[in-house]
């Protein structure tokens, strides 16, 4: 029954009670992961979901607790991407607004290149958004729901419109992810503009000394991209920062495994009196020498795999001062992981077997399943059983366009380290 006023005797209507928004109650174990800082809820430990695919949702524990707000996936394993510990009214603005930040933090941080990743995906809190540039071209991927929402995806064409003045933006498309995910498919291709290829620089400002005097130091490195070509958004720019540190230890003869488009053979060939690149891919290969007529370099390209390769090198006798060996991710989960460990032992091994004394060792992995402890200590394992001796000089990370969060160790999964061989 209305209540009336103390003051007028006037009833009041009573007043409706709000409605509840979207949101997701955790189990006790969910709610434990959330605690410890990760921003990501497994499928498994959703108690209960009141939301939309892609829905912005207020995450709850089974007392009613609220964590803050996030983006839910109806077909993710990963159900709960956190957003914020506040309300969120309006995602795009927030989009846009993030976009602005990680822009910034590149402006401080990021420097010598025109290409480098702008936004990281959970490191520049914009979870399943990723956008590199790459001169005057910027190249984005979408994996997640809420990402791909017609008002979002308008809302980061017209952040990156205002803020970089690109002359093209274009989408590369994994439909693996969009079929997960349950995602309309699509075809990579350019979302605005007219351009989507271009050449870029990395390192400009690198100025390496060399040792042979009738070689030239360089002042940068350049690369073309091709938008819709190559693998990943068109290029490895986690590894920018790690190929200028192997050009300041390079030497001699050098051997890249892995090579791809050049991006270490590259960078040493200021330094060392020969280089010669490796990889299984003839397109990747075919880049690699537009890439070193770029930059008026004279490399050797091999098509081989690269298991193979060393193995008959090494029986034959070849020896190099300097090695690299940059393999994709060996292991996707941790299901992989003895066999990827198998395989970094193998090749590691027949590196080393190769290397002269003095000689230096770049290995690299890209497999977040494999720890740095497990990545050392099996470099440790091959160096035992070359009978060589290593003294580490550098144990390095993704450059830092790829931020890491210490709450989310699945940002940090790049290793490179660089050693010193000895026997």
């Amino acid at each position: 029954m209305p209540k009336s006023s103390p003051a007028s005797g006037i009833k009041s209507a009573p007043v409706p009670a709000s409605k509840p928004g979207p949101t997701v109650t955790l189990s006790a174990r969910g709610a434990a992961r959330l605690k410890s800082g990760h921003p990501w809820v497994y499928k498994s430990d959703i108690a209960s979901a009141n939301a939309e695919p892609g829905g912005v949702v207020t995450v709850l524990d089974g007392r009613g607790k609220s964590y803050g707000t996030a983006l839910y996936s109806s077909s993710s394993q990963i159900a709960i991407r956190m957003i914020s510990r506040e309300p969120v009214r309006d995602l795009p603005s927030l989009v846009a607004q993030r976009i602005r930040a990680a822009i910034s933090y590149r402006k401080a941080f990021v420097h010598n290149t025109n290409a480098y990743r702008i936004v990281f995906s959970e490191a520049d809190f914009l979870p399943g958004l990723v956008i590199d540039r790459y001169n005057d071209v910027l190249s984005l991927q979408i994996l997640t729901q809420a990402m791909d929402a017609e008002p979002v995806r308008g809302a980061i064409l017209e952040t990156l419109i205002a803020e970089l003045k690109p002359e093209g933006i274009l989408e590369r498309v994994d439909p693996r992810i969009r079929e997960l995910e349950q995602l309309l498919a699509r075809e990579s291709g350019l979302l605005w503009g007219k351009k989507n290829s271009t050449t870029f620089t990395m390192n400009d400002a690198q100025v390496h000394e060399s040792k042979d005097k009738n070689l030239d130091s360089t002042a940068g490195v350049q690369f073309h991209y091709g938008g819709l070509e190559g693998q990943k958004t068109g290029a490895f720019l986690d590894q920018r920062e790690n190929y200028a540190a192997a050009a300041r230890y390079a030497h001699g003869n050098a051997l890249d495994i892995f090579c791809y488009h050049g991006g270490f053979a590259l960078h040493v060939a200021a330094v060392c009196s020969s280089v010669v690149g490796v990889d299984s891919s003839r397109p990747a290969l075919e880049v690699a020498e537009k890439n070193a007529s770029l930059n008026h370099r004279e490399l050797d390209w091999i098509e081989a795999n690269a298991f193979d390769l060393l193995r008959d090198y090494a029986a034959a006798g070849n020896r190099y001062e300097t090695i690299v060996l940059d393999p994709p991710a060996f292991a996707k989960s941790k299901r992989d992981l003895d066999k990827a460990l198998s395989g970094y032992k193998e090749l590691n091994l027949r590196a080393l077997k190769m290397l002269q004394p003095g000689g230096i060792l770049i290995t690299c992995s890209c497999s977040f399943a494999v720890s740095p402890q497990d990545f050392q200590e099996t470099i440790a394992a091959a160096a035992r059983d070359a009978h060589k001796s290593l003294r580490l000089l550098e144990i390095r990370h993704a450059s830092q366009d790829h931020p890491i969060l210490l709450n989310v160790p699945e940002t940090d999964y790049l290793k490179c380290l660089i050693f010193h061989v000895s026997n």
